[in-house]
């Protein structure tokens, strides 16, 4: 009889513990842009080469600059500068599916960005729509 209750009060907090981790993390926002030449060039007009900075610069150029392309989609979490400047750091915490880790530095792509906010720091989960 004891060990049949051990066994239940596991099973409630496996579960329990299971929920809680499943409720921490929260969507914060989801957008789609359109990956053009624009932003591929930084303020000083070096070419970028990391997702995240090609991210970053798509944003820029959206909020900062007024540059979009047709497909291009506002949010309000990257018209913050101190939120950009978080995109690298946002990617490494996330995921990025590897075509669209490719099609972000070849530009012409649609893709889809999810801004998570959870225990350990916001971060991205991107992926080509």
């Amino acid at each position: 009889m004891k060990f049949r209750s051990v066994l239940f009060l596991a099973a409630v907090t496996v579960i329990g513990l299971s929920a809680g981790a499943a409720r921490a993390d929260r969507l914060v926002e989801e957008y789609n842009a359109y990956i053009g030449e624009e932003d591929f060039y930084n303020s000083y007009g070096e070419r970028l080469t990391a997702p995240w900075q090609v991210i970053r610069q798509d944003r820029a150029n959206y909020h900062r600059y007024g540059i979009s392309q047709p497909g291009d989609e506002g949010d309000s979490f990257f018209s913050s500068a101190k939120n950009r400047e978080k995109a690298e750091r946002m990617i490494q915490y996330g995921t990025i599916e590897r075509q669209a880790a490719r099609d972000l530095v070849r530009g012409g792509a649609l893709i889809n960005v999810q801004i998570f906010r959870g225990p350990d720091g916001d971060y991205l989960n991107v992926t080509v729509d």
